[in-house]
């Protein structure tokens, strides 16, 4: 991430807009520990594999996982903390 918001200072963009842009390429996978049982996600074109379902959504994901609503680029570690 301190990478993106260097890359975005030297050019002028504001650094929130090029954390945004990033993409998901098909085939990557999200790796999550949650309370001692690992999880993996493949991103799809359309979509996310989990325990051999499409999901719309990481946010969808993480609430299964974990029974509370999460944002879920923040909860597979995509973005960063807001602090």
């Amino acid at each position: 991430k301190i990478m993106l918001v260097r890359a975005a200072a030297n050019r002028g963009a504001p650094a929130a807009a090029v954390v945004r842009a990033r993409k998901l390429i098909p085939g990557t996978r999200l790796v999550r520990d949650w309370h001692g049982v690992g999880h993996t996600v493949t991103v799809l074109e359309k979509g996310f594999d989990y325990g051999g379902k499409t999901w719309p959504s990481l946010s969808a994901i993480a609430k299964a996982i974990t029974g509370a609503h999460w944002n879920g680029p923040r909860f597979f570690g995509l973005t960063g903390s807001g602090k």
